[in-house]
């Protein structure tokens, strides 16, 4: 059967679920095709960070998200431990609803609108193909895999086989694969990954028990990073764990559970998932007509929680500029951006994941058989290691910088003001709304949240002191691309944002921001919508160098352990 879509996408994983739900509030004839019969059963990922919560609240989800995941006044300690009765050290983290307060009582740019979530991706897939399924443009195939594709000038023609192996051919202007990190796309293009594979090989155990989550020895928490390499996660409805390890997968993990969590309580294995640790980005991101996402395009070690989030940003950035594609407004340069911008976060993400992985094993390497002994010896031996578990583990858990600092300056549909580009650290968020940033989220006077007041398309922002706007919004309008002008009397924001006006795109990064406007705003139209350009970017390699440098220590051959998401 010979069926046309606007975009066809390939792999339901939270990549790809975002962005058909992306696609379909935009009215894209979107199909959606996944190989599994249903969202897989493995937790994975489970903490969708600040920035995604952000994205989430955009698409309506935010809310039934934290309806399946941990609650607001749930632990989001971390323990250094011997065992789950034995502690070393206790990071201590806010809750939810301490995250709230404190945003609520911010309003300098520094915080986020939406606190971190810790939700099981288990839990959190088939609540994003709900809301897929719920789009009238939106067309979910669960069990239909994609087995081959071809391009033209025109768009791309895709194989896919069905239930009963029933063979179909369909048809989309766009294919984007975000089919995982073995992507049959990726492969069939020919496109290589780059930096370090297979670094360790672990297994995840996943064991459910209603009783042990109220009497874990040591105290509540999220995280228990274990002194010989191993990791105990609690998944979002405290009843789920992980033990991430590099025992074979056929072993007894029963006594191996007890064995780190002393006492009386329930337990139930329910699977083991093999998988190996990887840092790696694909050599580029699109080819022609179809793009790459997600997995598919970056591999990195969990620490942190740089994967599943890192998906959902390059989800969010293509969204728009796909729907802007098929609708006709924009030009070739913004298609184009999507690598630009989204490779370069890619290559960092995946050196701060190796940076953050390094924490656990530096405090590790100063164990001592001591730590295990009865009496002083044992209280003295972990006492002496707790500063630096303390310290070190904290690279795992504190990485603000990359979840809301990375910024598209450079981007060829970005007026990049001269000067330096806006500071993107690993731990620390620094406000900026320079031309590339997201923009700081802000209060208005009467309570709201500046972001909810922005659209789903170019939104021009105008504030105390700026000139009349009509220049401007003529220009969008002869380009027929989407704009909203938003004139609020609200001088704090301008006092943040460094300017009056500011141009902001879908993603809720800023375009362009001045005193005035340009002299040739047709020029400037230009630019962010992908018709032309005034200069070449700098390849998205050669701009991450220095990212690299700085961040990235001398690395081990091979990790000792995985970690679960940050």
């Amino acid at each position: 059967m010979n069926q046309a879509y606007e975009v066809v996408i390939s792999g339901a994983g939270p990549a790809g679920l975002t962005l058909a739900i992306d696609l379909g509030r935009r009215g894209v004839r979107t199909l959606l095709l996944e190989r599994n019969a249903e969202p897989g059963p493995w937790p994975k990922m489970e903490r969708t960070n600040a920035r995604s919560m952000e994205i989430y609240r955009r698409l309506g989800l935010a809310d039934a998200i934290r309806e399946v995941g941990y609650g607001p006044d749930t632990s989001m300690d971390v323990f250094t431990a011997v065992d789950l009765a034995t502690p070393i050290a206790r990071l201590r983290y806010q809750t939810v609803r301490e995250q709230r307060e404190w945003i609520a009582a911010t309003n300098d740019g520094s915080a986020p609108l939406e606190p971190y979530q810790l939700v099981s991706q288990y839990a959190l897939e088939p609540l994003l193909k709900a809301a897929a399924e719920a789009l009238p443009s939106v067309d979910v195939r669960f069990g239909h895999e994609t087995v081959g594709f071809e391009q033209d000038d025109g768009g791309v023609c895709v194989q896919v086989r069905g239930p009963g192996d029933d063979m179909q051919r369909v048809r989309g202007q766009y294919l984007v694969a975000c089919d995982g990190g073995a992507s049959f796309i990726r492969k069939t293009l020919g496109i290589a990954l780059e930096g370090r594979g297979r670094l360790a090989h672990m297994a995840q155990v996943q064991f459910r028990s209603e009783q042990l989550y109220d009497r874990i020895p040591i105290g509540k928490g999220r995280h228990y990073y274990l002194a010989d390499g191993a990791i105990v996660v609690v998944q979002g409805n405290r009843t789920d764990f992980t033990l991430h390890t590099s025992l074979p997968a056929d072993s007894d993990f029963v006594p191996v559970i007890r064995g780190y969590i002393p006492g009386d309580y329930d337990l139930e294995v329910l699977r083991v998932n093999e998988w190996d640790l990887h840092l790696l980005v694909a050599e580029r991101y699109r080819e022609r007509r179809v793009f790459l996402a997600g997995d598919a395009v970056h591999l990195v070690i969990p620490t942190g929680g740089l994967g599943m989030n890192t998906a959902v940003g390059d989800a969010i950035d293509l969204g728009w500029k796909l729907a802007g594609a098929v609708q006709g407004w924009v030009g070739p340069a913004l298609l184009d951006s999507y690598e630009h911008e989204r490779r370069r976060v890619g290559l960092f993400n995946r050196d701060a994941s190796g940076w953050a992985s390094q924490g656990p094993q530096r405090w590790r390497a100063a164990v001592t058989p001591a730590i295990h002994a009865a009496g002083d010896e044992g209280v003295a031996a972990r006492a002496a290691l707790a500063p630096l578990a303390d310290v070190e583990q904290r690279r795992v858990h504190e990485m603000a910088g990359a979840e809301l600092g990375y910024h598209y300056a450079g981007s060829p549909v970005i007026a990049t003001e001269p000067g330096p580009e806006p500071a993107w650290e690993l731990n620390t968020y620094v406000p900026s709304a320079q031309p590339g940033a997201r923009l700081p989220h802000m209060w208005l006077r009467d309570g709201r949240a500046l972001f909810d007041l922005v659209g789903d398309g170019y939104t021009l922002l105008a504030l105390p002191g700026a000139p009349d706007i009509e220049a401007l919004v003529d220009a969008f309008a002869a380009r027929v691309a989407p704009l909203q002008a938003l004139v609020l009397d609200e001088p704090a924001l301008a006092r943040v944002y460094g300017a009056p006006l500011l141009l902001l795109r879908p993603d809720l990064h800023v375009a362009w921001r001045g005193e005035h406007l340009p002299a040739d705003v047709e020029a400037l139209v230009a630019r962010v919508t992908g018709h032309g350009t005034d200069s070449q970017p700098v390849s998205a390699k050669d701009e991450c160098a220095g990212i690299r440098e700085l961040i990235i220590e001398a690395a081990a051959p091979a990790l000792e352990t995985a970690s679960s998401e940050g």
